[in-house]
């Protein structure tokens, strides 16, 4: 239901936007009865609900005729008319106090020049502003608020509005006429300058081009043209093709032969030392092959002697 109403407000107030030229901040008119009505059922901020309802922001006002009225109602409207006083005043020209009725209709008028929202709790006075084209009234039921839709009146003027919109002024009538007598002036102009005569001889030398235009040819035929030379060539023979790969094959080759080739060891040269333990080696081993012992022990002694100076 929330939603349903909120579609309905902002239909309404679209409507007034457009046809009437309504522009927010939106005035909003109030008077007693709607005043004290937002105190009792506790709607406020009031600006801030209105201001959800016509979804955009809201500036209140009242007139001093209302303020005047509350005050005469008592101290039961206390609250009320300290809250009105708080409001923007609307203009309000009567010197003798009246009644918020007749100074809310004093205000808007005929035509509402200032464009305010009417915000009141009299059904009568609903009924008659609703008469006036353009003036949108609210009013408060409990604890909600409600924009009242446009009645058929004010759709019917709104119609009335646009279709005299679409028709042309005396101003543009007069403009239009002048437009016409000038161009038919220019053509008068034109005909007396080039008479019936002269207009014909040139329709016929005109007529005569052109037949001796149709006899020529207009235009050149493309002829189907040969092959492109370019893309006919032979491809020549790469001469350089064969000796570069044996190049490359020959590389490869060596830099696997570079590869394969084992390091040489580095070795020390031979000192008097080993050449003696070397030649000990030897004869031990010729004396095993004879037999000889003895040598053999007294070889075995020289030899660790030999070792050790190593």
């Amino acid at each position: 239901m929330r939603l349903k109403k909120q579609k309905r407000h902002r239909r309404s107030v679209r409507f007034f936007t457009t046809c009437y030229g309504f522009r927010s901040p939106f005035k909003i008119l109030c008077d007693g009865t709607f005043i004290h009505h937002l105190l009792v059922n506790r709607i406020t901020p009031a600006d801030t609900a209105i201001a959800n309802i016509l979804g955009a922001p809201v500036k209140l006002f009242t007139t001093r005729c209302v303020l005047a009225e509350l005050k005469s109602l008592g101290p039961a409207y206390s609250d009320s008319l300290n809250v009105a006083r708080d409001l923007a005043p609307a203009r309000c020209d009567h010197e003798k106090r009246k009644s918020a009725v007749d100074c809310l209709s004093d205000v808007i008028g005929e035509s509402n020049s200032e464009h305010f929202f009417v915000a009141t709790q009299d059904s009568e006075l609903r009924k008659k502003f609703q008469e006036i084209p353009a003036v949108p009234v609210m009013f408060a039921l409990r604890n909600a608020l409600f924009l009242e839709p446009p009645s058929q009146s004010q759709q019917q003027f709104a119609k009335a509005a646009e279709e005299e919109r679409s028709r042309l002024n005396d101003l543009e009538i007069k403009l239009l006429s002048n437009k016409r007598k000038r161009s038919s002036e220019t053509d008068e102009q034109a005909d007396e300058a080039f008479p019936n005569e002269t207009i014909e001889d040139l329709k016929k030398n005109v007529s005569k081009s052109k037949t001796d235009v149709k006899d020529k040819v207009q235009f050149k035929r493309k002829k189907a043209k040969g092959p492109n030379p370019l893309s006919c060539k032979k491809k020549k023979k790469k001469e350089n093709q064969k000796p570069v790969a044996q190049k490359e094959v020959n590389e490869n080759v060596e830099t696997v032969r570079s590869r394969s080739k084992k390091r040489k060891r580095s070795r020390k040269p031979k000192t008097v030392a080993s050449l003696g333990l070397m030649a000990c080696w030897s004869l031990e081993n010729s004396l095993k092959s004879s037999g000889n012992d003895e040598f053999l022990s007294l070889n075995g002694s020289a030899r660790t002697t030999s070792e050790q100076t190593l």
